[in-house]
């Protein structure tokens, strides 16, 4: 009789440390998967603020190209909001929009070369707190 406790308890043990280690493999998969999700769309994020900075060196050409550089922020922004909840993250999302709001003012009110640095230092930022 206590031989077979001694094995249901082991049994029981087994069962508890596998369930135990499966529950860390997978929020560690999740939390690595956010991770990579953040990395590669703040990648994408820098080559969005790239084609903003060229649409502004260009906005004589084709001022349609500054506002579709700008949506292309936004909608990567979004796309970031959607993946974490990392408080981090969402500063440097919320930082970043805010830049991109105050450039797209900037536009409408008529400015052909508004100041992309704000734009520049908050992707740099996102970019950061995602690889860190």
């Amino acid at each position: 009789m206590a031989e077979s406790r001694r094995r249901r308890g082991t049994a029981i043990a087994a069962v508890v440390a596998a369930v135990g280690l499966t529950v860390g493999l997978t929020t560690g998969c999740d939390a690595v998967n956010k991770a990579l999700d953040c990395v590669q769309t703040a990648e994408a994020v820098a080559d969005s603020v790239t084609d903003l900075q060229q649409a502004v060196e260009n906005a004589s050409n084709d001022p349609t190209q500054i506002e579709e550089s700008l949506s292309s922020i936004d909608q990567n922004l979004d796309e970031i909001g959607d993946k974490t909840d990392n408080a981090d993250v969402n500063k440097a999302v919320d930082n970043l929009n805010d830049a991109v709001n105050n450039v797209r003012t900037a536009v409408e009110n008529g400015d052909e070369t508004p100041d992309l640095s704000p734009i520049t230092d908050a992707a740099g930022e996102l970019t950061k707190v995602c690889t860190s």
